[in-house]
């Protein structure tokens, strides 16, 4: 039985101030629920957030991290300055780091596999732009970033994995798939898993939703058999917009 997983994604939102506070008021409103919670501020406030969720069950995400362990990367974060800060869960493959920062899937296999030998978990962002959707390409380029960015990931290690499907046309801009277009690509994502792993590793892996979830159609989303948990973006930033997502089953 799969739980449910709703995380929270603050991209560039939130001075270290803000999201103590943010974080303060989550900790205590989802003190009593009963779903799997994760938090991503900015790097910049990831020490200080560390210590406002620790011991908590919201656990902290990063948002990034880089391909490698250290070095001369100027302006990177390695994977062993996240754990120093308690970091559990990093987000990799994120659409705006794919299609604005031109990360392609060598890239984020890189990360995904870095992370998992350091033992973090990965929540690894899958999705199709409206012109893939629209030519019939939605579920290929789907699984060719799901095959392509487990590459080399073991059963055993997918343990740590959660997938969220965002399609790249419903992030931050209002519009939703609707529960069954999401469902459509959440069971087939699971079908390419199954594939690669086998059925029983398949039925265990989390396959969030993030594109434009709110408190709205959470719920509709949520009932869908395939579809576990959402990856929240704007939503995430307010106490009063992601608890009723958190909590929707309560």
């Amino acid at each position: 039985m799969r739980n449910y997983f709703i995380a929270g994604n603050w991209k560039m939102h939130k001075t270290t101030g803000e999201a103590v506070e943010l974080a303060k008021a989550l900790v205590e409103d989802l003190k009593d629920g009963k779903n799997k919670y994760m938090i991503a501020p900015p790097f910049t406030a990831l020490d200080a957030v560390s210590k406002v969720v620790k011991g908590t069950n919201v656990m902290l995400g990063a948002q990034n991290m880089s391909t490698e362990e250290q070095g001369a990367h100027t302006g990177e974060v390695s994977v062993l300055m996240l754990k120093d800060l308690g970091v559990q869960i990093v987000i990799l493959g994120h659409s705006e780091r794919r299609h604005i920062y031109k990360e392609d899937d060598a890239m984020i296999n890189k990360k995904v596999r870095l992370a998992l030998k350091h033992g973090l978990e990965v929540d690894l962002c899958i999705g199709e732009l409206l012109e893939e959707r629209e030519a019939g390409k939605a579920e290929a380029v789907c699984e060719r970033q799901l095959r392509e960015g487990l590459a080399g990931v073991t059963a055993e290690e997918m343990k740590l994995v959660t997938i969220a499907y965002e399609p790249v046309w419903a992030i931050g801009t209002g519009k939703t798939a609707t529960p069954d277009d999401a469902e459509t690509i959440h069971y087939y994502c699971r079908s390419v898993l199954a594939d690669m792993y086998g059925k029983e590793v398949a039925d265990s892996v989390v396959i969030q939703y993030g594109g434009s979830m709110k408190a709205e159609n959470a719920k509709a989303l949520l009932e869908k058999p395939d579809i576990d948990g959402g990856l929240i973006g704007g939503a995430s930033l307010k106490v009063e917009t992601f608890s009723p997502i958190a909590k929707f089953n309560s």
